[in-house]
């Protein structure tokens, strides 16, 4: 699939036109320079033609904070990888130096350009100062309103020359793996999203709160297909100050949502949190196969019985995730990504994994005949049958003559059961209770 970058200096309206040309709200959009960071893409499809379409951070030239710097860096590699540039501009403001600057960059480049000015809300005649914006020496102006959308399908059609003959794809329609890496700020998430891409994937600071925007990597290797999702860290809401971070955390949680497995970091240094369990208990709720990943483990002294230490004070804190698996890993050497993988793909298995009713009412005959049901008032609790209608959790639909007697006890009692037979390793299970005759 071919790639489009959207490129300019901050606060021209890259994310906005993304956002329309997408037609949803993916970019975080504010009216502050710097709030896109890193990288997002997103498909775009144009008269019957699908690509790819790449937002991108600001461009200072000739900046020396730091974040900037990075910003830069991640537009460059944005270029790089681009088939088409559209470089945006703001009438607003005119052709400024910073704009000669990217300019200059896109040249260099050699790759194909668009220029579009942004701004240009008004319908009819054109502004007068469009025509400045010829000084670039890129050729046609192509005037867009990126809230209202005006020019957008010019725009697009100017792209859409362009763009390289389309490629017969060889690939096999395997489904990916969607893995949402979640945790506080400055756990390492960006760090390990880094190390599995083997390249400036996403920006790196030692500032919590780097990551705004949810970046996205698809990996192919020899365990199988996954797209890797980082995430900005989610805070304490009393600690989210900004508004721009707050929609950072929303996004986050909104990839927990579209994800199907959750690696939650922890950071070995600092240990377990209040707010890690947070976290932890959204993708809980959300039903997601989840591995809980110690990372910076390199940077912790330790011993022989360090890990088993380390691992049972974890499953102390995790005790309403009893079901899922540690891994003590370090984004910065490498250490046990691949053991990463492995495990990736196999709570993955378990979260979609059905079993057929025959056997789920064997093992539940065997649990009621080793522990009776409970009894209340002379009524006892009566188990008709268990079967289950769907996966992602798995789900079970339990029939009983009384609901009120299948008390919670005994659920987990027979929740225990069906992992001892079935494994269910890293993902949470669902029960929904029925009494014979109930409709759905």
């Amino acid at each position: 699939m071919s790639t489009v970058a959207i490129v300019g200096r901050p606060n021209v309206g890259k994310s906005t036109l993304f956002n329309k040309l997408i037609g949803q709200r993916l970019s975080i959009v504010e009216d502050t320079p710097g709030v896109t960071r890193d990288r997002i893409y997103s498909e775009c499809e144009w008269l019957g033609r699908k690509f790819m379409l790449i937002d991108t951070g600001g461009i200072e030239p000739n900046t020396t904070d730091e974040i900037l710097a990075q910003m830069k860096r991640q537009a460059e590699i944005a270029i790089e990888k681009a088939d088409v540039i559209i470089f945006l501009t703001d009438v607003k403001s005119g052709v400024t130096s910073n704009d000669f600057a990217v300019c200059e960059m896109l040249q260099k480049s050699g790759k194909p350009t668009v220029l579009a000015v942004n701004k240009c809300d008004s319908t009819g005649d054109a502004p007068l100062e469009l025509y400045e914006f010829y000084n670039l020496g890129i050729g046609e102006i192509h005037p867009v309103s990126s809230v209202h959308g005006h020019g957008t399908g010019d725009l697009l059609d100017a792209v859409f020359e362009l763009l390289p003959p389309e490629e017969i794809s060889s690939e096999f329609s395997e489904e990916y793996i969607r893995i949402a890496v979640i945790g506080k700020p400055n756990a390492g998430k960006s760090s390990l999203i880094n190390k599995i891409a083997g390249e400036e994937r996403a920006i790196v600071t030692d500032i919590a709160g780097t990551t705004r925007d949810n970046v996205d990597l698809a990996v192919v290797n020899e365990h199988g297909h996954f797209v890797f999702i980082d995430t900005a860290g989610i805070r304490k809401k009393s600690k989210v100050t900004e508004k721009i971070e707050h929609y950072s955390v929303l996004r986050a949680y909104m990839a927990v949502d579209r994800a199907d497995v959750c690696i939650i970091m922890l950071d070995a240094e600092t240990g377990f949190t209040e707010q890690d369990s947070k976290i932890a208990g959204y993708a809980h709720e959300q039903g997601k196969a989840s591995i809980v990943a110690v990372n910076k483990w390199d940077k912790v002294e330790k011993d022989d019985k360090t890990m088993d230490i380390c691992r049972k004070s974890l499953e102390e804190s995790f005790s309403f995730m009893s079901y899922v698996p540690f891994i003590f890993i370090s984004a910065k050497t490498g250490q046990r990504i691949e053991r990463l993988y492995e495990l990736i793909k196999y709570v993955y298995d378990q979260n979609t994994t059905r079993i057929s009713t025959g056997m789920l009412n064997e093992v539940l005959a065997y649990a009621t005949q080793r522990v009776q049901p409970p009894s209340d008032k002379g009524k006892r609790l009566k188990i008709f049958y268990l079967t289950q209608p769907s996966v992602k959790p798995p789900t079970f639909v339990i029939f009983v003559n009384n609901q009120s007697l299948f008390h919670f006890s005994y659920q987990r009692y027979i929740e225990n059961q069906i992992r001892g037979a079935f494994g269910f390793e890293g993902t949470p299970v669902r029960f929904i209770i029925r009494e014979r005759g109930t409709n759905d």
